[in-house]
Protein backbone atom coordinates (compact mmCIF):
# COMPACT_ATOMS: atom_id res chain seq x y z
CA UNK A 1 0.00 0.00 0.00
CA UNK A 2 1.25 3.42 -0.85
CA UNK A 3 1.69 6.47 1.33
CA UNK A 4 -0.49 8.90 1.13
CA UNK A 5 1.09 12.50 0.68
CA UNK A 6 0.04 15.48 1.78
CA UNK A 7 0.76 18.72 0.88
CA UNK A 8 -0.46 22.50 0.66
CA UNK A 9 -2.08 23.56 -2.31
CA UNK A 10 -2.11 23.24 -5.44
CA UNK A 11 -2.91 20.19 -6.41
CA UNK A 12 -3.83 20.26 -10.01
CA UNK A 13 -0.66 20.46 -12.79
CA UNK A 14 -0.88 22.40 -15.94
CA UNK A 15 1.33 22.27 -18.88
CA UNK A 16 0.27 26.64 -19.14
CA UNK A 17 3.05 28.14 -18.18
CA UNK A 18 3.26 32.59 -17.39
CA UNK A 19 5.65 32.68 -20.29
CA UNK A 20 3.01 30.51 -22.71
CA UNK A 21 0.37 32.94 -21.46
CA UNK A 22 2.58 36.28 -21.95
CA UNK A 23 3.57 34.91 -25.61
CA UNK A 24 0.13 34.80 -26.83
CA UNK A 25 -0.62 38.08 -25.40
CA UNK A 26 2.39 39.40 -27.63
CA UNK A 27 0.94 37.30 -30.27
CA UNK A 28 -2.24 38.92 -29.99
CA UNK A 29 -1.21 42.20 -29.71
CA UNK A 30 0.36 42.12 -33.02
CA UNK A 31 -1.98 43.07 -35.39
CA UNK A 32 -3.14 45.77 -33.78
CA UNK A 33 1.12 46.65 -33.76
CA UNK A 34 1.13 46.26 -37.78
CA UNK A 35 -1.94 48.73 -37.92
CA UNK A 36 0.01 51.09 -35.17
CA UNK A 37 2.69 51.06 -38.26
CA UNK A 38 0.90 51.02 -41.28
CA UNK A 39 -1.31 54.10 -39.88
CA UNK A 40 1.16 56.33 -38.27
CA UNK A 41 4.63 55.14 -39.88
CA UNK A 42 7.72 54.55 -38.77
CA UNK A 43 7.25 56.78 -35.72
CA UNK A 44 5.36 54.21 -34.74
CA UNK A 45 7.91 51.80 -34.67
CA UNK A 46 10.38 52.89 -33.10
CA UNK A 47 7.87 54.07 -30.24
CA UNK A 48 7.00 50.39 -29.98
CA UNK A 49 10.76 49.03 -29.99
CA UNK A 50 11.83 51.75 -27.89
CA UNK A 51 9.55 50.78 -24.98
CA UNK A 52 10.00 46.74 -25.78
CA UNK A 53 13.82 47.34 -25.29
CA UNK A 54 13.97 49.68 -22.62
CA UNK A 55 11.42 47.21 -20.59
CA UNK A 56 13.24 44.56 -20.84
CA UNK A 57 16.48 46.12 -20.58
CA UNK A 58 14.99 47.43 -17.12
CA UNK A 59 13.69 44.03 -16.04
CA UNK A 60 17.24 42.45 -16.84
CA UNK A 61 19.29 45.30 -14.90
CA UNK A 62 16.69 45.59 -11.73
CA UNK A 63 16.78 42.06 -10.84
CA UNK A 64 20.62 41.80 -10.93
CA UNK A 65 20.80 45.41 -9.08
CA UNK A 66 18.48 43.10 -6.07
CA UNK A 67 20.05 40.22 -6.77
CA UNK A 68 16.96 38.16 -7.90
CA UNK A 69 16.38 35.48 -10.53
CA UNK A 70 16.14 36.62 -13.78
CA UNK A 71 12.36 36.90 -14.94
CA UNK A 72 12.94 38.42 -18.58
CA UNK A 73 12.23 35.33 -20.42
CA UNK A 74 8.53 34.92 -19.19
CA UNK A 75 7.90 37.51 -21.37
CA UNK A 76 6.12 40.06 -19.12
CA UNK A 77 8.20 42.93 -19.73
CA UNK A 78 7.98 42.48 -23.61
CA UNK A 79 3.90 42.74 -22.74
CA UNK A 80 4.38 45.98 -20.71
CA UNK A 81 6.23 47.83 -22.79
CA UNK A 82 4.20 46.71 -25.97
CA UNK A 83 1.39 47.84 -24.19
CA UNK A 84 2.68 50.97 -23.40
CA UNK A 85 3.95 51.60 -26.57
CA UNK A 86 0.36 51.37 -28.34
CA UNK A 87 -1.33 53.68 -25.79
CA UNK A 88 1.20 56.50 -26.62
CA UNK A 89 1.00 59.12 -29.53
CA UNK A 90 3.63 59.64 -32.19
CA UNK A 91 3.89 63.17 -30.93
CA UNK A 92 5.97 61.44 -27.44
CA UNK A 93 9.07 61.86 -27.73
CA UNK A 94 11.28 58.54 -27.28
CA UNK A 95 13.08 58.83 -24.29
CA UNK A 96 9.96 59.91 -22.74
CA UNK A 97 8.81 56.66 -24.15
CA UNK A 98 11.96 54.81 -22.51
CA UNK A 99 11.82 56.73 -19.20
CA UNK A 100 7.68 55.30 -19.29
CA UNK A 101 8.85 51.93 -19.75
CA UNK A 102 11.54 52.10 -17.42
CA UNK A 103 8.80 53.41 -14.52
CA UNK A 104 6.38 50.69 -15.60
CA UNK A 105 9.10 47.89 -14.52
CA UNK A 106 10.88 49.06 -11.82
CA UNK A 107 8.88 51.05 -10.08
CA UNK A 108 5.14 49.50 -10.88
CA UNK A 109 5.88 46.05 -10.73
CA UNK A 110 10.19 45.33 -9.56
CA UNK A 111 9.46 47.62 -6.45
CA UNK A 112 6.39 45.39 -5.20
CA UNK A 113 8.51 42.17 -5.76
CA UNK A 114 7.42 41.69 -9.18
CA UNK A 115 5.34 39.83 -11.34
CA UNK A 116 1.89 38.69 -9.48
CA UNK A 117 2.46 40.77 -6.61
CA UNK A 118 2.04 44.36 -8.40
CA UNK A 119 -1.00 45.90 -7.18
CA UNK A 120 -1.83 48.01 -10.09
CA UNK A 121 -1.46 47.67 -13.90
CA UNK A 122 2.57 48.62 -15.03
CA UNK A 123 1.50 49.57 -18.12
CA UNK A 124 -1.28 51.72 -17.19
CA UNK A 125 0.12 53.21 -14.56
CA UNK A 126 3.06 54.03 -16.31
CA UNK A 127 1.07 56.11 -19.15
CA UNK A 128 -0.90 58.08 -16.47
CA UNK A 129 2.72 58.97 -15.18
CA UNK A 130 3.57 59.87 -18.66
CA UNK A 131 0.35 61.98 -18.71
CA UNK A 132 0.51 63.65 -16.04
CA UNK A 133 4.39 64.60 -16.38
CA UNK A 134 4.43 65.12 -19.74
CA UNK A 135 1.39 66.81 -22.31
CA UNK A 136 2.36 65.09 -25.40
CA UNK A 137 0.49 61.80 -24.11
CA UNK A 138 -2.79 63.07 -23.96
CA UNK A 139 -2.38 64.31 -27.20
CA UNK A 140 -3.38 62.38 -30.27
CA UNK A 141 -1.01 62.41 -33.70
CA UNK A 142 -2.89 61.87 -37.05
CA UNK A 143 -1.89 58.73 -39.15
CA UNK A 144 0.40 59.18 -42.59
CA UNK A 145 -1.39 56.32 -44.57
CA UNK A 146 -3.98 58.85 -45.50
CA UNK A 147 -4.21 62.59 -46.01
CA UNK A 148 -5.65 63.79 -42.85
CA UNK A 149 -6.17 67.53 -41.86
CA UNK A 150 -4.63 68.06 -37.98
CA UNK A 151 -8.24 67.88 -36.11
CA UNK A 152 -8.67 67.05 -32.67
CA UNK A 153 -9.25 63.41 -31.68
CA UNK A 154 -12.46 61.10 -31.98
CA UNK A 155 -13.05 61.68 -28.57
CA UNK A 156 -12.53 65.31 -28.60
CA UNK A 157 -15.11 65.73 -31.23
CA UNK A 158 -17.88 63.59 -28.76
CA UNK A 159 -17.03 65.78 -26.32
CA UNK A 160 -19.18 68.43 -27.61
CA UNK A 161 -22.43 65.66 -27.61
CA UNK A 162 -24.46 64.35 -30.18
CA UNK A 163 -23.61 67.24 -32.58
CA UNK A 164 -20.04 65.97 -32.43
CA UNK A 165 -20.76 63.16 -34.75
CA UNK A 166 -21.09 66.04 -37.78
CA UNK A 167 -17.40 66.71 -37.43
CA UNK A 168 -16.02 62.87 -35.90
CA UNK A 169 -14.70 60.87 -38.43
CA UNK A 170 -16.85 58.19 -39.77
CA UNK A 171 -17.77 54.99 -38.62
CA UNK A 172 -15.77 53.13 -41.13
CA UNK A 173 -12.79 55.59 -39.82
CA UNK A 174 -13.12 54.90 -36.53
CA UNK A 175 -13.60 50.84 -37.00
CA UNK A 176 -10.12 51.05 -40.08
CA UNK A 177 -8.50 53.44 -37.19
CA UNK A 178 -8.51 56.11 -39.89
CA UNK A 179 -8.24 59.04 -37.33
CA UNK A 180 -5.98 60.60 -34.68
CA UNK A 181 -5.43 58.86 -31.31
CA UNK A 182 -2.73 56.34 -29.83
CA UNK A 183 -0.86 54.10 -32.22
CA UNK A 184 -2.47 51.32 -31.06
CA UNK A 185 -6.15 52.14 -30.16
CA UNK A 186 -7.37 53.19 -33.57
CA UNK A 187 -7.55 50.09 -35.21
CA UNK A 188 -10.54 48.36 -33.93
CA UNK A 189 -10.27 45.70 -36.42
CA UNK A 190 -6.93 44.98 -35.69
CA UNK A 191 -8.09 44.46 -31.66
CA UNK A 192 -10.89 42.49 -32.27
CA UNK A 193 -8.53 40.19 -34.55
CA UNK A 194 -6.55 39.95 -30.82
CA UNK A 195 -9.49 39.34 -28.89
CA UNK A 196 -10.80 36.43 -30.70
CA UNK A 197 -7.53 35.10 -30.54
CA UNK A 198 -7.41 35.32 -26.66
CA UNK A 199 -11.04 33.58 -26.40
CA UNK A 200 -10.07 31.09 -28.70
CA UNK A 201 -6.67 30.11 -27.30
CA UNK A 202 -8.20 30.70 -23.63
CA UNK A 203 -6.37 32.83 -22.50
CA UNK A 204 -9.39 34.95 -21.40
CA UNK A 205 -13.09 34.78 -21.47
CA UNK A 206 -15.01 36.37 -23.69
CA UNK A 207 -17.95 38.42 -21.67
CA UNK A 208 -15.11 40.17 -19.20
CA UNK A 209 -14.18 42.69 -22.09
CA UNK A 210 -17.62 42.23 -23.54
CA UNK A 211 -18.93 43.28 -19.92
CA UNK A 212 -16.59 46.27 -19.65
CA UNK A 213 -17.59 48.04 -23.29
CA UNK A 214 -21.50 47.37 -23.31
CA UNK A 215 -21.23 48.98 -19.97
CA UNK A 216 -19.99 52.00 -22.04
CA UNK A 217 -22.58 51.63 -24.84
CA UNK A 218 -25.46 51.31 -22.62
CA UNK A 219 -24.58 54.31 -20.27
CA UNK A 220 -24.46 56.68 -23.43
CA UNK A 221 -27.64 54.53 -25.20
CA UNK A 222 -29.34 55.43 -21.46
CA UNK A 223 -28.69 59.01 -21.38
CA UNK A 224 -28.10 60.01 -24.94
CA UNK A 225 -30.70 57.66 -26.16
CA UNK A 226 -28.30 57.83 -29.86
CA UNK A 227 -27.26 54.46 -30.55
CA UNK A 228 -25.05 55.84 -33.04
CA UNK A 229 -23.39 58.67 -30.64
CA UNK A 230 -23.28 55.34 -28.09
CA UNK A 231 -21.22 53.20 -30.83
CA UNK A 232 -19.11 56.08 -31.58
CA UNK A 233 -18.09 56.39 -27.63
CA UNK A 234 -17.60 52.43 -28.24
CA UNK A 235 -14.84 52.57 -31.03
CA UNK A 236 -12.99 55.89 -30.47
CA UNK A 237 -10.22 56.10 -27.81
CA UNK A 238 -8.26 53.45 -26.02
CA UNK A 239 -11.46 51.42 -24.64
CA UNK A 240 -11.35 48.29 -27.27
CA UNK A 241 -7.26 48.53 -26.25
CA UNK A 242 -8.00 48.66 -22.37
CA UNK A 243 -10.90 46.02 -22.26
CA UNK A 244 -9.19 43.53 -24.19
CA UNK A 245 -5.88 43.69 -23.06
CA UNK A 246 -5.86 45.65 -19.52
CA UNK A 247 -8.84 44.73 -18.06
CA UNK A 248 -8.31 41.10 -18.51
CA UNK A 249 -4.76 41.34 -16.38
CA UNK A 250 -4.43 38.02 -14.22
CA UNK A 251 -2.39 39.84 -11.67
CA UNK A 252 -4.33 42.99 -10.54
CA UNK A 253 -8.30 41.96 -12.00
CA UNK A 254 -10.04 39.48 -9.44
CA UNK A 255 -9.65 35.42 -9.31
CA UNK A 256 -13.63 35.26 -9.95
CA UNK A 257 -15.51 35.17 -13.13
CA UNK A 258 -18.39 37.41 -11.27
CA UNK A 259 -15.67 39.82 -9.60
CA UNK A 260 -13.89 40.19 -13.06
CA UNK A 261 -17.85 41.51 -14.79
CA UNK A 262 -17.88 43.57 -11.33
CA UNK A 263 -14.66 44.75 -11.97
CA UNK A 264 -15.28 45.31 -15.35
CA UNK A 265 -18.98 47.27 -15.09
CA UNK A 266 -16.96 49.26 -12.61
CA UNK A 267 -14.67 50.29 -15.29
CA UNK A 268 -17.22 51.15 -17.37
CA UNK A 269 -19.32 53.31 -15.18
CA UNK A 270 -15.96 54.77 -14.26
CA UNK A 271 -14.88 55.47 -18.13
CA UNK A 272 -18.47 56.93 -18.75
CA UNK A 273 -18.27 59.51 -15.91
CA UNK A 274 -14.87 60.50 -16.62
CA UNK A 275 -15.77 60.78 -20.23
CA UNK A 276 -19.14 62.78 -19.69
CA UNK A 277 -18.46 64.73 -16.75
CA UNK A 278 -14.82 65.19 -16.68
CA UNK A 279 -12.66 67.92 -18.33
CA UNK A 280 -10.49 65.06 -19.70
CA UNK A 281 -11.96 63.55 -22.79
CA UNK A 282 -10.40 59.99 -22.14
CA UNK A 283 -11.16 57.51 -19.25
CA UNK A 284 -9.88 54.31 -19.87
CA UNK A 285 -6.58 54.62 -18.50
CA UNK A 286 -7.53 55.68 -14.80
CA UNK A 287 -10.98 53.86 -14.36
CA UNK A 288 -9.40 50.61 -14.65
CA UNK A 289 -6.41 51.74 -12.66
CA UNK A 290 -8.49 52.87 -10.15
CA UNK A 291 -10.81 49.64 -10.54
CA UNK A 292 -7.22 47.88 -10.16
CA UNK A 293 -7.46 49.28 -5.98
CA UNK A 294 -10.86 47.94 -5.66
CA UNK A 295 -9.42 44.42 -6.58
CA UNK A 296 -8.76 42.88 -2.90
CA UNK A 297 -12.38 43.85 -1.89
CA UNK A 298 -14.33 42.59 -4.93
CA UNK A 299 -11.99 39.31 -4.60
CA UNK A 300 -13.40 38.81 -1.08
CA UNK A 301 -16.71 39.61 -2.11
CA UNK A 302 -17.18 36.93 -4.78
CA UNK A 303 -14.64 33.90 -3.49
CA UNK A 304 -16.78 31.17 -3.25
CA UNK A 305 -16.51 28.85 0.58
CA UNK A 306 -15.28 26.67 0.96
CA UNK A 307 -16.24 23.02 1.63
CA UNK A 308 -16.77 23.44 5.88
CA UNK A 309 -15.23 26.87 5.25
CA UNK A 310 -16.80 30.11 6.67
CA UNK A 311 -17.88 33.17 4.21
Amino acid sequence: MKDLHISAAPHIYSSISTSNIMLDVVIALVPAAIAAVVLFGLQALLIILTCIASAVLAEVLFNLCVHKKQTVFDFSAVVTGLLLALNLSTNVPLWQCALGSVFAIVVVKGLFGGLGKNIVNPAIAARVFMLLTFGAVGGGAMPTLVELEATATPLAELNKGVEGLETAPSMMDLFLGVHGGAIGETCAVALLVGFLYLVVRRVIKWYVPVSFVATVFLCYLVFTGDATYALAQVLAGGLILGAVFMATDYVTTPDTGLGRVIFCIGCGLLTFAIRQFGSYPEGVSISILTMNLFTPFIETWTTKKTLGGIK
